[in-house]
């Protein structure tokens, strides 16, 4: 069979071919071994993942509790998750006076405008709706503890989580761009003249990569129906410093389209986990960090033809 070459296309951000065909090559089998002993990756199921957040998250809030601490969290979203830490919460009965959680990003329209919490499209609204109001009213910690991106703290948001001394917990997975939160590696304002001068930068206002319209006009918070007209063309996020700067790290890579074996994470996994340490790939800059990376089975699984598959 005679080989056709090409370049992939101008609009992909990271393009080193032979990155690009080491990485397919990555079987299962192979998918844990890291030269960082602090990077740990796991392969679990689907399920299990889930459940291992859910444990985290709580164990973070009711230790932190019961020594009389604080807990501070960073928090990707829409994550109906959320609702079974709640549970366990309610459970449990854990005050949760001593909760500060942050929305690590938000949407914004063309103007920099970031989305109201009462948009119900929002990451802050589904924060609010799955974490904040399903802990019972007398558990609850003060509102203002859930904090997330407005206009008027986007200048401080960085130091706000500072001043609590930091995240104890930074919760991510990579995107369809590796990008992690929305630190997209083609984004205008996230361009830098070295890696060290890309993680020292914050939170920010971003343009969405056209990849990342793509990936969450297929959430079903969007119709799940490939509409990109309707996902926001700018956000607000977090940036690498503020990634770095956290005490620990859960990057979980388990998204399929509706459980199936269809996936648009499963190279980005592969590259984000075993490619270089670059901002065109923004999820990894966790193989640098203490870091519990968790992959589920079916990204894990051997990147073949299926022809017959199709769609």
């Amino acid at each position: 069979m005679k080989e056709f070459a090409y370049e992939p296309s101008h609009w992909v951000p990271f393009r080193d071919t032979e990155v690009l065909d080491r990485v397919r090559r990555i079987r299962r089998e192979d998918m844990t071994g890291h030269p960082n002993p602090d990077f740990r990756i796991q392969v679990l199921p689907a399920g299990e993942i889930e459940f291992l957040w859910i444990v985290d998250m709580f164990h973070r809030i009711k230790t932190a509790a019961d020594e009389g601490g604080q807990v501070v969290l960073i928090l990707p979203n829409p994550n109906t998750r959320y609702c079974k830490v709640a549970h366990l919460i309610n459970k449990f009965r854990v005050d949760c006076k001593h909760v500060h959680a942050f929305a690590m990003d938000e949407y914004a329209n063309e103007d920099g405008v970031i989305a109201p919490e009462t948009w119900r499209l929002g990451f802050v609204y589904a924060m609010k709706q799955n974490f904040y109001h399903q802990i019972d009213e007398d558990l609850r910690p003060p509102e203002d503890q859930i904090v997330g991106p407005t206009n008027g703290n986007m200048a401080a948001y960085g130091r706000i989580i500072e001043d609590l001394g930091g995240a104890d917990i930074c919760y991510s997975g990579p995107g369809w761009t590796g990008h992690l939160a929305f630190i997209e590696p083609d984004a205008p304002e996230f361009q830098a003249g070295s890696l060290e001068e890309w993680k020292q930068m914050g939170p920010r206002i971003v343009t969405l990569s056209p990849y990342t319209l793509a990936q969450n006009s297929l959430h079903g918070s969007f119709g799940a129906s490939g509409d990109i007209a309707l996902v926001p063309p700018k956000a607000f996020t977090i940036g690498p410093a503020e990634v770095i700067a956290a005490k620990h790290r859960v990057d979980n890579h388990s998204l399929t389209v509706a459980g199936t074996a269809t996936s648009w994470q499963r190279l980005m996994t592969r590259l984000v986990v075993h490619g270089p340490v670059t901002p065109l790939l923004p999820t990894s800059l966790n193989q640098t960090l203490r870091t519990d990376c968790y992959i589920s089975e079916a990204i894990a699984q051997d990147i073949e033809p299926d022809s017959d598959k199709g769609y």
